[in-house]
């Protein structure tokens, strides 16, 4: 397979390289600094936007109607966006390209979480989705049966960073025909904005007896994902305290989220990270099951407008609900 460039150590001499490699870039592009560009590719389309709410395959696609129409193969999240659209040198595959990316990412220490290639992907649905009618259509839309895609995500405390590639065989005419074309898509989350201080057991039972619910912003869960983050385990502690020193305590445990994504979407997210919480109190700090009820109400009970960030943040939470003595 054809490796990545590799810019020489020399500062001097990588400016010297630098200017023919690239000569063919659109005026105002760059690399981005965590993935590199296939060596000898061209980059035709560029784009950034400091915050943008960006989806992502995680699954194939089978149905049409976009990502709106598969939810469950969707990854939604939010953050600085770069979008690159790179052109490939001649007789380059799809897949000869995509593998060399795969191997790129891991280098960097991104993490695949979903791969596909040709009928692996869908067909149409899959194409039409990742690359809906805007500025890159012409050069992706209806060449999906040579095409391919992976997702990865690297963890780091700056925040996560989510790339998605899509490589496919442009049949049309011109210049791009019988071309590998890439979009590449990098999305750098923005740090988590909460950092709200771990509500104490005694400060949960006296919001339980004085409004009979408790709310919390210390449990912590990535954009879509209903796996807890690590950090979420001192609040945690805190709830098994409480039901602890309270043994007839039972409690409903609230998932909240904001507005973005479909109401049913919403809904169930929202239901399985409440579940998740059940889970981790009653595997983790011995917590009966039966003291324990989740629900997911998803966006229907906020907090404040979801017109902001501000807003949205307040509205991802999750409640305790007393329902008091068996």
């Amino acid at each position: 397979m054809k490796p990545f460039s590799r810019l020489p150590v020399l500062a001097g001499l990588a400016v010297l390289l630098m200017a023919p490699l690239h000569a063919a870039d659109v005026q105002g592009s760059q690399d981005h600094p965590l993935v590199p560009r296939y060596e000898g590719a061209e980059i035709i389309a560029y784009d950034t936007s400091a915050f943008a709410r960006h989806d992502f395959a995680k699954a194939a696609i089978t149905k049409g109607g976009g990502f709106a129409a598969n939810p469950e193969a969707t990854l939604s999240a939010e953050g600085r966006l770069t979008t690159i659209v790179y052109r490939a040198p001649a007789g380059r595959s799809p897949l000869e390209v995509l593998r060399n990316y795969e191997a790129a990412l891991a280098g960097a220490g991104f993490a695949s979480s979903f791969s596909c290639v040709a009928r692996e992907c869908g067909r149409a649905d899959f194409n039409f989705t990742l690359v809906p009618l805007g500025p890159y259509s012409t050069l992706f839309n209806g060449y999906y049966e040579d095409h391919g895609y992976t997702l990865a995500r690297l963890t780091r405390s700056a925040g996560d960073v989510i790339a998605a590639v899509y490589v496919v065989k442009n049949m049309g005419g011109g210049i791009n025909r019988e071309r590998t074309l890439v979009k590449l898509d990098v999305l750098e989350l923005k740090p988590m904005e909460q950092r709200m201080v771990t509500l104490k057991a005694g400060e949960m039972d006296s919001a339980l007896g004085a409004e009979g619910r408790a709310v919390l912003y210390g449990i912590l869960f990535d954009t879509d994902q209903d796996t807890m983050r690590a950090d979420s385990r001192p609040q945690l502690e805190e709830i098994a305290a409480l039901l602890k020193a309270k043994p007839a305590l039972r409690l409903l445990v609230v998932g909240h989220t904001d507005t973005q994504g479909s109401l049913a979407h919403n809904q169930d997210l929202s239901q399985r990270r409440a579940r998740s919480i059940v889970a981790a109190l009653t595997r983790d700090y011995g917590i009966a099951a039966t003291r324990l009820t989740p629900v997911g109400v998803g966006m229907a009970a906020p907090v404040a407008s979801n017109r902001s960030e501000a807003g949205r943040a307040k509205n991802r939470r999750v409640e305790l609900v007393e329902l008091g003595a068996p």
